[in-house]
Order: structure tokens, then sequence, then C-alpha cells
């Protein structure tokens, strides 16, 4: 029986900035939470490039940090040693600069530590922290902003009320006439619509680049992948593909000012393969589109066979201009798979854009493809 409580109930945003801390972590103030928070913060880059971990929990006998599985942390857990206060740590090095998920182990219980920031990913509350490096593209920087809008729309499919997250660009609306293209973005697996905000920066990306001339003034739309409707689904996800062009599209390109012949479509692991099936089923709907941590192989899930799109390459490349591949380096499956699809692309003329990155299947490597796909939007 699908749950029929009110979207306000159901839609919570799970994320919070290590800065708040701060009125946590401020030495001499009195009443504001417990005084343990005084030490330090759960994760912390030391100057050498290190990372410590800390958790305080005086009554554990064990604590345990571990990344996930294909991720630069891995899966591995590392035991933190606990002193006599009740804080366990542990320093690791050779972690690479990005953006990192990581877990707690508590006696062997997988724990939240509610010193290090929350974020949402694997379909649960997680922490996570960033290691600056060289890049950033993704970085909030001194010049125009565009809007992140949060829009509800009704769904014919899961007969319930959706929210999407629609980026407009500096200037938006100031033109009554212009059209703009438009990106319908996916996240991945186990996260949701607030994703490519929140872990992926989307909107920044977004605008450094147009300040810079490397991309054009967009909307990009960002939705939840789960549409289940009121009957459950073979496919976990649920019918995303008639959602998007009966309920989600109709919606946005009424009420903006979107140009239909300037669509695309992208996204990342899951939400790649989503991409994948939407674009090839409606072919010539989104002429750009981007797969990000994915392959275009026909998954067990399909009901149809959307890989017929590539058998005429002559209507593909008429109706595609852009067939954008993104993945890291390490993600090896990816790699492989990819490495045999492309030979088959060639031998038939289909055109396509590789892009690699030092990486694995994680935010750190989407922002890099988000950030390559948007500069031959």
């Amino acid at each position: 029986m699908q749950n029929k409580r009110n979207e306000a109930l159901e839609s919570h945003a799970v994320f919070f900035d290590p800065a708040y801390l701060q009125m946590r972590l401020h030495k001499g103030t009195e009443g504001i939470g417990p005084r343990h928070f005084e030490e330090e913060p759960g994760v912390r880059v030391e100057e050498n490039g290190d990372v410590t971990f800390c958790f305080y929990a005086p009554e554990a006998k064990t604590m345990e940090v571990a990344g996930f599985g294909n991720s630069a942390m891995t899966g591995e857990h590392r035991p933190m040693v606990k002193d006599e206060k009740g804080y366990f740590r542990v320093t690791l090095s050779g972690i690479p600069a990005g953006f990192h998920y990581h877990e707690y182990f508590c006696d062997g219980v997988n724990v939240i530590n509610p010193q290090a920031p929350v974020g949402y990913g694997a379909h649960k509350a997680v922490n996570f922290f960033e290691k600056e490096g060289d890049e950033d593209f993704y970085f909030l920087k001194d010049v125009p902003h565009g809007e992140v809008r949060l829009e509800y729309f009704p769904s014919s499919v899961t007969g319930r009320t959706r929210a999407c997250y629609v980026y407009t660009p500096p200037g938006y609306g100031k033109d009554g006439t212009k059209k703009y293209p438009v990106l319908y973005l996916q996240h991945g697996g186990g996260e949701s619509e607030s994703g490519w905000v929140w872990q992926g920066k989307a909107n920044l990306i977004a605008d450094n680049l147009i300040a810079a001339g490397e991309c054009p003034e967009l909307l990009i739309v960002m939705n939840c992948l789960y549409c289940l409707a009121p009957e459950p689904e073979d496919f976990l996800a649920g019918d995303f593909d008639s959602m998007l062009l009966q309920d989600c599209m109709p919606f946005i390109e009424k009420k903006y000012s979107v140009d239909p012949e300037k669509r695309g479509m992208a996204g990342l692991s899951m939400g790649s393969y989503q991409t994948v099936m939407t674009t090839l089923n409606h072919l010539g709907m989104f002429p750009y589109i981007g797969i990000f941590s994915g392959t275009p192989e026909r998954r067990w899930y399909a009901k149809e066979d959307y890989m017929k799109a590539f058998e005429d390459p002559e209507a593909f490349k008429e109706r595609v201009k852009l067939l954008f591949f993104g993945y890291g380096e390490q993600e090896e499956k990816i790699v492989t798979t990819l490495a045999k699809q492309f030979e088959e692309f060639k031998e038939k003329g289909i055109p396509y854009v590789s892009y690699s990155c030092p990486g694995y299947h994680e935010w750190t490597v989407w922002r890099r493809c988000l950030r390559e796909f948007l500069k031959m939007f």
C-alpha cells in the first residue's frame, strides 16, 4: 500500500556545513550543547594532507572508519584508537583531494558521527568531508550567480506531487523573448534530487563556466530518479521515463522559456542508465546526451530494446548532436565495458566523445564530467 502522507511530512534535506560546528566548538560558550564537542571536529585535514577522524564515544569498546567500496578511501575498515577522555582517533595518509563519503562502525554497528558533516547517499544519512586540492571549478566565486528554485508539480505516473530543483542562469527572464537550452540532470542510485546541488555543485559549476564564456546560459532541471506508481513496479526505480515526458517536461517547458531544439539529458551511475533508456527510446528528443560512470548496454530491467537506436548511424547522427561518456580511470568495469563499446561505435560510424580522469565511482569524478559536458552543450 503506497504511503499517502502529505509531501510536507516526507521531504527533508539532510545536510549541514561543518562551519556551524563553531558554535559548539567555541571554548567558553556556556549552555550550547555538550562540553565534549569543544575538543575537535569529526574530520580534520592536516597541513601535510593527512586526514584525522575523531569520534567521541566514551562507552564504546571499538570504533572503525571506512569509505564506500568503489571510492578513493575504499571500504576497508580502519581501527580507531581510544584516549582517556573517550575520543577515538585515526589519521590516514594518501586520501586524494575531493568529496568523500565515509562511515563509522561503533562496536560493529554502522553509526553517524554527529561531529562530522552529514549528507544523504546510499539511501541513508551518511558522513562526508571535502579535501581541498588544486581544482576550483566548483567553488563559489565572485561571478554573477544564477538561482536554484524548488518546484512542485503533480505526477500522473506516481499519483503524488513531486519536487525538482531548477537552476536558472544569471539574468534569466530579463529578455522576455530569449529561449534557453535545458538539461535534465539525474543523480545516481541511493541519492535524491538534492544531490547535484549539494554534492555535485552543479549550479556553481554552471555559474563559473557561464562567467568564463565556456558554456551557454542554460536551465538545469534536477529530478528524483525514483518514480514509484501506486502499484508496485518490477523495476525498483519505477517508470521515470513516463514521469519525465508526461509530467515534468510539460510543466517545466510551459513555465520556463526553453528551446526544445537544445534539450539535453545526463546522469551519473544509475541515472546514466536512465538517461540511456530515455534518450535512445525517444531518439532526437534529447539531442545532447551525457553518460557519467555508465555504459549504453541494455539493462536487465529495460522493457524496450533501446540499442536499436544505434542500428542506423545516419539517423542517429541526424538526431543526436552530442553523445558524451565520462568516467573515472579507476572504475575498472566501466572502463573495460566502454572500451568494447567504443570499438563497436567506430565500426558502425556512431560519433561519440569520451572523457576520463583519475578517480573512482564518486562525486569528484562526476563534477568533472559535468564540467566537460557543459562545455560541449
